[in-house]
């Protein structure tokens, strides 16, 4: 059975010991996380939060009480131990340590909790699958490499918290249980019980009520806030994530975009030690779609995207592919794969069915290959007319040529995504890099093929660019850009936000070019809407991705790595096996009846 403390108190973590402290006594608590057996000394490894250090029990000196206690000692036993510090013999040293230059010797030992053989092994360096990590996860956040990712999030938070309060923000909670207002990703909802058949929603953001507070006056607004999505799940999406969240009034793009740069510029600072230099790049989305195939563009590297579709021998051709994406509408654009040209036959059809992910039909591609040119359509290309390709992306011996046709979006969609798969093949980009810009002026409108009409690209609230207020007036969708801006961070999108509709007229026909009637907006966003109508001033926000900003801080492959305690694919958490079903009784008093397919579902599962 483990020791009371009995007054007992820690003075200091393990890795706050040093050599300042040779021959001062402390008392450290922790876990045991190795321990070495010798003829009359035992080395233990003392694990807190902080890291480890060796502490010595020595058969010659220590009382038998001691000595029995150290030979019960297993891995993660708690313990609390009052010894003196002492320098480690210059053999003993041990650089690989932060601690690795002194030790303690043992005077006083309790074991304070007892532990059974833990599934696997509390050590970064042994590999554990992620189903086992997340069902023991409290056993997982000891391992040092999830713990310091926990910490560094930690300091993320108190910096933005820090800075936000210095320039003016003021920290205001937003409800989590509010109305459903369907605008992108499915609600999660919450039955009530006091309103049988009525039901709350969890939010997907606090979008709607920070604009609230816009017009109750707190000109600057933030939260670091809980937000919910019912949507699929991949390695950096989760049913439940974190915002920082802020929103400013009588603001224009660059007001709000330049303090977000500064503070970017201080994460970095305060987190990695690194100057960030400001401002940063603006890139228009029409230029990062046409260069980069994407509005999260890398642009660590090259490889970027070539129109072709101008050419002669394109645009003349009557090559099916090519001749009917251009006449669709569409285009036929090229990249350039350097030192590729002799890649085997297998590696290509893995490019092709890659493009075939995000809906091409194929890749068309050329081989610049010493012996000469070797292409997959050169029966309808003669060797002149693959030339002027070659010419037009500049490619060269050595290289190879892929090349897309299709609607924009596709072609795009999958080019960009094979500039990161040969980026990836080459080593292409630099490590220990931050590539820190801005996408700006996106379509305020995209067309749903699911719905058959143009949705709002981000939400029915982002203002239109002035200069295109008089074609979106006029019902011109396809013209108008938004008032919006990305911040990307190495081909991430860290975070987002639009300068906000405040003016009644230009709202309405937002929603008239939504085709939602005058009584349906009303029905989803009234409480809004009135609010507007009692003085709004001009605002505008951006909301950063916490968790995708910590994994990308931290090097991480999954926002799961930066979370406490995540969930997997399907939205279940194999800790707590959460969802689960619950008493018959609740349900009753929430009005809710399960349906026999689910029942008998369930019973199976």
């Amino acid at each position: 059975m483990g020791e009371l403390l009995n007054g007992l108190k820690r003075t200091c973590y393990c890795t706050d010991v040093n050599e300042e402290m040779i021959g001062k006594k402390v008392t450290l608590m922790g876990w045991v996380s190795r321990k070495r057996i010798f003829s009359h000394f035992d080395f233990i490894l003392l694990r807190d939060r902080t890291g480890v250090i060796q502490v010595v029990v020595d058969e010659s000196v220590n009382t038998p009480e001691v000595l029995a206690k150290d030979k019960e000692l297993k891995s993660e036993y708690v313990i609390a131990v009052i010894g003196t510090v002492r320098a480690r013999t210059p053999e003993n040293i041990n650089p690989k340590m932060k601690t690795g230059t002194v030790e303690v010797a043992v005077e006083e030992l309790k074991i304070l909790s007892e532990s059974e053989l833990p599934p696997f092994q509390v050590d970064e360096k042994v590999d554990v699958s992620t189903e086992f990590r997340l069902k023991y996860r409290y056993l997982d956040l000891r391992r040092p490499n999830v713990l310091k990712n926990i910490l560094l999030r930690h300091k993320i938070a108190m910096v933005a918290r820090n800075f936000l309060s210095d320039n003016g923000f003021i920290e205001i909670e937003t409800p989590m249980l509010t109305k459903s207002t369907p605008e992108g990703a499915r609600d999660y909802l919450v039955p009530s019980r006091v309103h049988p058949g009525n039901f709350y929603a969890l939010p997907q953001s606090p979008q709607l009520f920070k604009q609230l507070l816009m017009v109750s006056g707190f000109d600057k607004y933030f939260q670091i806030a809980r937000c919910f999505r019912d949507e699929d799940l991949r390695a950096d999406r989760q049913p439940e994530f974190t915002q920082i969240d802020m929103e400013l009034s009588f603001v224009e793009e660059d007001d709000v975009m330049s303090v977000n740069e500064r503070f970017m510029q201080k994460i970095f600072k305060e987190v990695k030690g690194i100057d960030i230099e400001l401002p940063f790049r603006r890139i228009p989305w029409q230029e990062a779609m046409d260069r980069f195939g994407s509005d999260k563009p890398d642009t660590r590297f090259g490889v970027e995207l070539q129109d072709i579709s101008e050419l002669d021998a394109i645009k003349n051709t009557d090559f099916v592919v090519f001749k009917g994406a251009l006449e669709a509408g569409g285009s036929v654009r090229a990249i350039v794969a350097p030192g590729l040209a002799n890649m085997p036959r297998k590696q290509i059809d893995q490019l092709v069915e890659l493009a075939k992910t995000y809906g091409a039909k194929g890749l068309a591609y050329i081989q610049l290959k010493e012996e000469g040119l070797k292409s997959t359509i050169s029966k309808f290309f003669d060797e002149a007319a693959l030339n002027s390709v070659v010419d037009a992306v500049k490619a060269k011996q050595g290289d190879l040529v892929l090349i897309c046709a299709d609607k924009n979006k596709v072609v795009w969609d999958a080019l960009g995504a094979l500039r990161l798969d040969i980026a990836k093949r080459l080593d292409l980009i630099k490590k220990d890099t931050y590539d820190l810009l801005w996408v700006t002026q996106f379509p305020l409108f995209e067309y749903s093929e699911e719905e058959g009409r143009y949705v709002a690209m981000h939400h029915p609230f982002t203002s239109p660019m002035d200069e295109d207020l008089d074609a979106y007036m006029a019902g011109d969708v396809s013209k108008v850009r938004a008032k919006a801006y990305d911040m990307v961070l190495n081909g991430c999108e860290v975070g987002g936000g639009s300068i906000r509709i405040h003016r009644t007229d230009i709202q309405e026909q937002m929603f008239k070019l939504l085709n939602f009637e005058k009584e349906d907006a009303q029905e989803r966003f009234g409480f809004l809407l009135d609010a507007f109508k009692f003085g709004a001033p001009p605002h505008g926000g951006l909301a950063f991705g916490l968790d995708r900003l910590v994994m990308l801080l931290c090097g991480a492959e999954s926002i799961r790595d930066v979370i406490a305690f995540p969930k997997v694919k399907d939205a279940s958490c194999l800790l707590t096996e959460a969802p689960n079903v619950v008493e018959e009784k609740q349900l009753k008093e929430l009005g809710i009846e399960i349906s026999p397919e689910v029942a008998e579902k369930n019973e199976e599962g």
